[in-house]
């Protein structure tokens, strides 16, 4: 049967299909109001018995026909990392009980486990101590066992430049110059003057900061956020979703995105140096060996970038909500600040003014 389009193609037939087991009925309600993609929990009934859930919730593409064609490839990483990547590290995901998509990406479905009652974190609000925690702990069980194997590399469908490729870390330099003209443009003057010439900075030194540390690399969550983890109800567990900027760079890039923008900046400040302990304990555990916790934090200063990096670039080619503006600012002036206070860019320079490429 051909790959579902909108919700109404999520029939009892097609579901029979890949379940390989007969569904009498489906009801389908949307699950958030992603932009770049659609979320549905699926109910379904069955004419045996069964031991499949009642329950599924199944991605498609956004119903918009010009997203999908942009989104296309970020679709591919997430097929991608639910075929080829999940079973082979230890970061907690959704079971995935169906993957189908098109040569050209702008037609998938993921059919995956429903979480409920888990709760999608609150970007606007942050996060607890303990939820940060968790969050840490998860990422390490992405890095960890994905630690400089080349292996990665063979991966089609790679967001960001990799490691060691400077035409294409040249070429996102450009663009990220692009997208802080744009997001500058249309924030106007909602962003103030610091956090404005910390992202012009920023992002005029996304090409020396991709090639920084080439040798020291991971698979990468790429918007690793509170809007990205789904906790249990008792806040004992965490479960990562949207798998659609998946990459491979520096690791701590992931952990200082996180804390940049899903904790509150005077809360950052003073926990921060604990996460990063707690992150460098984590993915020793896993078997990494000869990364002393200096060099972990050291790490952790230079990849802070990716807070303005990411959300500048999403912001600048992605279709403006009230919900979502106030959300850009938030993390805008989260990340900036992140940025400034652990000298970030300084870190960035030191690497131009020792390194003849980065120069």
């Amino acid at each position: 049967m051909t790959i579902p389009r909108t919700p109404a193609d999520l029939t009892a037939p097609w579901l029979s299909s890949v379940l390989d087991t007969e569904v009498t009925t489906v009801a389908v309600t949307p699950i958030g109001t992603g932009q770049t993609g659609a979320t549905y929990r699926v109910h379904a009934t069955y004419t045996g018995a069964t031991t499949l859930p009642s329950t599924f919730a199944v991605k498609l593409p956004a119903q918009d026909d010009a997203v999908r064609e942009r989104v296309a490839l970020g679709y591919k990483s997430e097929v991608e990392f639910y075929t080829a990547v999940s079973a082979e590290v230890a970061v907690p995901v959704p079971a995935c009980l169906h993957s189908e998509i098109s040569s050209d990406g702008g037609d998938f479905v993921l059919v995956l486990a429903d979480l409920a009652p888990a709760e999608q974190g609150d970007q606007l609000a942050g996060c607890t101590l303990e939820e940060a925690a968790l969050a840490v702990d998860a990422l390490a069980g992405l890095h960890g066992p994905s630690w400089c194997a080349p292996r990665w590399f063979e991966l089609t469908s790679i967001i960001m430049p990799k490691p060691g490729d400077e035409a294409a870390a040249t070429g996102m330099g450009e663009v990220s110059a692009m997208a802080a003209t744009i997001t500058l443009d249309r924030l106007g003057d909602r962003i103030g003057d610091a956090d404005r010439e910390t992202l012009l900075t920023s992002m005029s030194l996304v090409t020396p900061w991709l090639q920084a540390e080439p040798g020291r690399y991971s698979l990468l969550h790429g918007d690793y956020r509170l809007d990205n983890l789904l906790f249990d109800p008792q806040r004992t567990h965490v479960t990562v979703v949207d798998w659609q900027t998946v990459g491979l760079g520096l690791p701590a890039r992931d952990l200082a995105y996180f804390t940049a923008t899903s904790l509150l900046p005077q809360t950052r400040a003073t926990v921060e140096r604990d996460l990063v302990a707690r992150y460098h304990a984590a993915v020793c555990r896993y078997g990494v060996t000869g990364y002393d916790l200096e060099t972990c934090w050291q790490d952790y200063r230079l990849g802070a970038l990716q807070a303005p990096f990411l959300t500048a670039l999403g912001f600048a080619f992605s279709t403006s909500t009230d919900r979502g503006d106030e959300m850009i600012l938030t993390m805008l002036s989260r990340g900036c600040r992140a940025v400034r206070e652990l000298g970030t860019i300084e870190v960035i320079r030191s690497y131009q003014a020792s390194s003849p490429t980065t120069a």
